[in-house]
């Protein structure tokens, strides 16, 4: 009898396989409870309600200092201390200031001074180094399902032609006979080149061994095999041209919903500037309005009491 694992979230136990691989979490409680990306510092979390969109630590960030202003280097809305994320922050002491990223051209991206943490030799932010190890995993992974589908077409064309070479006596039979019936136009062009030149020929060594068959199948099984290694090459280089193109159209989105929150940032704080204003100019207005009105009644008071 196989081992039973207990689920982390429902404590249910279950096969080893039904469970996933991070959080060992059973199939229910991962559509109950999906792994979402944080409104705020963008890192992946396991989401308790549907109304819950921000993840533990920006909440407890949110009741001690407020809602979060966007980074001034990476443009992500979790600076709760000053103008930068603490992400932004620490990198920024340990590493010194930014550098542009190579994939959103935004001014986030720290050099470590190492090239083996760089992404394909790429300086890159954490929001585009996510993005990229995401699409490698996922080229991976199909590359990994394409070459174990093809390996198991493979050997079950190996096991047919095993079968159908030695275990059954009706296949094979059919196979020869109608592999000596191709051959005998071929031979008997050849016998009759031998007896025009006056040599000794016997008919019988005109006709192949019933071994002919299997080298004919084992040849069309290295053509197929050839043609489907073709095909998976092509497949392989159209996914990774779908892959790149989508790592650029995120990257793109990424940039443009930066600035857009730039933009809006820039028109709240314009627009909080002119309000402040003209609420200033109101209660000058008003303070004028008052004097005006008690010099009024100040001189229709002294009008009235003079004879």
């Amino acid at each position: 009898m196989a081992a039973l694992y207990a689920c982390t979230k429902c404590h249910q136990r279950f096969p080893f396989e039904a469970l996933s691989q991070g959080q060992q979490l059973c199939k229910e409680c991962r559509i109950a409870h999906p792994v979402v990306k944080c409104t705020y510092c963008r890192t992946e979390y396991q989401q308790e309600s549907k109304t819950n969109t921000i993840c533990k630590k920006c909440a407890q960030n949110v009741q001690l200092y407020g809602t979060p202003k966007p980074c001034q280097y990476c443009n992500i809305i979790a600076a709760f201390i000053g103008n930068k994320c603490q992400r932004c922050t620490n990198s920024e002491k340990k590493y010194g200031p930014p550098y542009s990223c190579e994939q959103c051209k935004q001014q986030c991206a720290f050099d470590r001074k190492d090239d083996r943490k760089k992404v394909d030799g790429k300086l890159l932010c954490w929001l585009c180094t996510l993005s990229y190890k995401r699409v490698l995993q996922k080229t991976k992974e199909q590359r990994k399902h394409l070459s174990s589908s093809s390996r198991t077409g493979h050997q079950e064309k190996e096991q047919y032609s095993r079968l159908s070479g030695g275990g059954h006596y009706t296949s094979q039979k059919t196979l020869s006979t109608s592999s000596i019936q191709n051959e005998i136009p071929k031979k008997k062009s050849k016998f009759e080149s031998i007896t025009t030149n006056g040599d000794s020929f016997s008919p019988d060594l005109a006709l192949d061994s019933p071994g002919t068959d299997h080298f004919v199948i084992i040849a069309q099984l290295k053509e197929e095999v050839a043609t489907l290694k073709k095909m998976l090459h092509q497949k392989d280089q159209m996914i990774l041209e779908k892959e790149k193109k989508i790592t650029e159209l995120k990257a793109d989105f990424q940039y443009q919903e930066s600035q857009m929150r730039a933009k809006m940032n820039q028109m709240e704080k314009t627009h909080k500037e002119v309000t402040e204003q003209l609420q200033a100019k109101n209660r000058e207005l008003l303070k004028q309005a008052a004097a005006l009105s008690k010099s009024k009644k100040s001189e229709k008071s002294g009008a009235i009491t003079s004879p």
